[in-house]
């Protein structure tokens, strides 16, 4: 292991590969059909739904932030690593409507441009994002563009369909996802190395979304008594994007990231989870591989539809474990996945 393996922090790339694998399951389990299953699978798996991408989005602004305060990164390089995320996303748009990769080149530009913002001024930041969702969200159309049986978008690549789903109603859009790489790049200032972070970042973060999640139960049948509409107001679930699903997924974020954090402290462990640590590290090939090989691998054998829970997380686990197994050997002769590497050799 080089001084560099050994100073690098470890917990971050586990927790990518964590919310990397939640992404799969909650994206395998809609392309197969299987949402209108019940029980208590079924009931996690929606429960993970928006969550492990919010984490996903959280951990980019923590890398961001960290790159920044080694002196790594200026806003020249994160604007030219926005661009080939926005003309990779695009392409992928082509074959999956809820591509996340042409958001998060603006996540990058915007917070590319704040990072130097003082912790105070980007919680404000957060808030505002969450307030303008919902002023919007009162003043326009939410539905426009949609076909909910579907799941596809009308009018996305013209202009006006384009802002739109950008900033208001798509799958991630940046009011409010901007908020959870602000907020990765809040836990970015804290020192990440220590034990006692990582606990409270554990203890705070399970401690958020459990609170969260009753008083937004408690809430939605309270106000459903008079109006079924406004209950929708404090739901958790990422469509639409209220502020309880913002800070439920912040909370999930930050105990996903002080858990791994803790369990990659030991040595020992950290080597024994090396094959998912490295999956962490390739997470852009790998997403973009779910959907091109995974996905691909599900319509060529008939899984596409009317598929149970069951199968659906089957299905997902296998491919996360291929994943795993094609990362860990790809780590013995080359640096970094192709993607990545593509990234590397066009953005720096």
């Amino acid at each position: 292991m080089t001084p560099t393996e050994r100073q690098r922090l470890h917990g971050p790339d586990l927790a990518r590969f964590v919310a990397f694998a939640g992404m799969v399951i909650v994206n395998f389990h809609i392309v197969m059909g299987a949402e209108a299953d019940t029980g208590p699978l079924s009931s996690f798996v929606n429960f993970l739904g928006g969550k492990a991408a919010a984490t996903f989005v959280v951990l980019a602004g923590l890398g961001l932030g960290l790159a920044a305060g080694a002196g790594r990164s200026s806003f020249a390089l994160t604007a030219r690593r926005a661009a080939f995320l926005l003309v990779v996303g695009l392409v992928n748009m082509t074959v999956f409507d809820a591509d996340i990769l042409h958001y998060y080149a603006f996540y990058f530009l915007f917070a590319g441009l704040v990072i130097g913002w003082s912790t105070r001024w980007l919680i404000a930041a957060m808030a505002a994002l969450s307030l303008a969702f919902v002023v919007m969200l009162l003043a326009l159309d939410y539905d426009k563009g949609w076909n909910w049986d579907t799941y596809t978008y009308s009018g996305f690549w013209t202009v006006d369909g384009f802002v739109r789903n950008l900033f208001f109603n798509g799958w991630h859009p940046v009011a409010p996802w901007l908020a959870f790489a602000l907020y990765g790049i809040v836990l970015s200032r804290l020192d990440l190395a220590s034990r006692r972070v990582a606990w409270r970042l554990t203890l705070v973060g399970l401690a958020t979304v459990v609170a969260v999640s009753v008083l937004s139960a408690w809430l939605m049948a309270v106000v459903a008594q008079s109006d079924a509409e406004a209950a929708n107001l404090f739901t958790t679930s990422p469509i639409p994007p209220m502020p309880l699903y913002v800070i439920a997924g912040m909370g999930s974020a930050a105990f996903v990231i002080g858990a791994c954090l803790l369990i990659t402290a030991s040595p020992v462990i950290t080597g024994a989870l090396s094959p998912l640590i490295a999956a962490g590290r390739q997470t852009l090939t790998l997403y973009i591989a779910h959907i091109l090989i995974g996905m691909g691998a599900l319509e060529a054998l008939g899984l596409i539809e009317e598929r149970s829970t069951a199968e659906s997380v089957i299905a997902s686990g296998t491919f996360c474990a291929l994943a795993v197994t094609y990362a860990w050997l790809c780590k013995r002769w080359f640096k970094r996945g192709p993607a990545e590497a593509a990234m590397r050799a066009v953005a720096g």
